[in-house]
């Protein structure tokens, strides 16, 4: 792998990992109601320093859809993600043909499950260098680069990179929790949409139960943020009016964290076998257990030594156990969800 002056060839940077933790320095276990102003304002930095880190955990946990879904009983870890994703399709009732933009890609695992499903055609859009450049890798490999193409782009420019207009469908899949406001990416996306065209999206929001002013809710929801990447948690109620404030016309929503499933969302986090689907779902679990971790720290220690890895993507690990037991917390409280679904559509006129 080609290094010069910490930047590697994949599009990582270095200090731009190394420095993921900077806007994180004012903030203890004792200050979780700190300033996040300069998260908020810093939000392209924050997101790509945290996605340079952590992509290569994130496959190495979570396979190439890196979002959580519902379980049936007996259902596969890889079934359950694929069936979130045909879920959100579906139900934007996404058309053969439709050019849909999907915000906040990842590597383009939902964009070529929702390509295969539906034969529309998606554009990804991906703010982070390295993972366009995997998104394009995995695409090419299964032949799709005709119908599923990736465009590195700040989802709070959309306007910008495509014009007015542009798209039959956008969806986004627990992506635009990153931007600094949902009024602004959600104002993008009003303003690509053709007139009458339909957004989908799974928001990670804090419930309507959670509150604030509540200091054990504010600690929560400020490991989520450090664990995750995330500029600043909201509410349920925030992202819901947001859509409304910026033209948007809700048609469906539903927290679908609040269905009564065979195992609940957070259960690949837990390390608990008693609750794999499957057998091949054993070695996902076995991920996430203390076990598992220490293999996986010392594995990617070895990478980062020889220079496999960026320097650096040690820390976001710690980030991401964070992340692991704030997330376990949020659902069992039923303070955090990951999955509330809401379809809205441009109005025709």
């Amino acid at each position: 792998m080609a290094i010069e002056n910490g930047n590697h060839a994949d599009g990582r940077s270095d200090s731009r990992i190394q420095n993921y933790t900077k806007f994180w320095q004012k903030d203890t276990a004792n200050e979780a109601d700190s300033d996040n102003s300069n998260r908020l304002d810093s939000y392209t930095e924050v997101v790509n320093g945290y996605y340079d880190g952590a992509t290569d955990l994130y496959e190495w946990g979570w396979a190439q859809s890196f979002h959580f879904s519902r379980f049936y009983k007996g259902e596969s870890f890889a079934a359950s993600l694929a069936r979130h994703e045909h879920f959100l399709a579906a139900k934007m009732n996404i058309k053969p043909g439709m050019r849909v933009l999907d915000v906040g890609c990842g590597v383009g695992g939902p964009a070529r499950e929702i390509a295969t499903f539906t034969d529309a055609n998606i554009v990804g859009l991906n703010n982070n260098e390295f993972q366009v450049g995997r998104a394009r890798k995995y695409t090419k490999n299964m032949n799709l680069q005709g119908q599923v193409t990736f465009v590195k782009g700040d989802f709070m420019k959309l306007v910008e990179q495509f014009g007015e207009n542009s798209f039959d469908a956008v969806y986004a899949i627990e992506a635009t929790v990153h931007a600094p406001t949902w009024e602004g990416v959600y104002g993008e996306i009003f303003k690509v949409l053709k007139p009458g065209g339909v957004f989908g999206v799974y928001e990670w929001c804090m419930t309507d139960a959670w509150d604030p002013s509540i200091p054990s809710h504010k600690a929560l929801a400020h490991e989520i943020e450090l664990g995750n990447g995330i500029p600043e948690m909201r509410s349920l109620r925030l992202a819901r009016d947001a859509l409304k404030n910026v033209g948007f016309e809700v048609e469906y929503e539903e927290d679908l964290a609040e269905r009564k499933d065979h195992v609940e969302w957070y259960y690949p986090l837990e390390g608990d076998y008693r609750k794999a689907q499957t057998l091949f779902d054993l070695f996902t679990v076995w991920r996430t257990t203390w076990f598992g971790m220490f293999v996986m720290h010392n594995i990617f220690w070895l990478l980062e030594l020889l220079g496999f890895l960026p320097k650096g993507t040690l820390e976001v690990g710690a980030a991401l156990k964070v992340a692991q037991t704030s997330l376990i917390k949020g659902g069992q409280t039923k303070l955090f969800t990951p999955m509330y679904l809401a379809i809205s559509r441009k109005p025709s006129n």
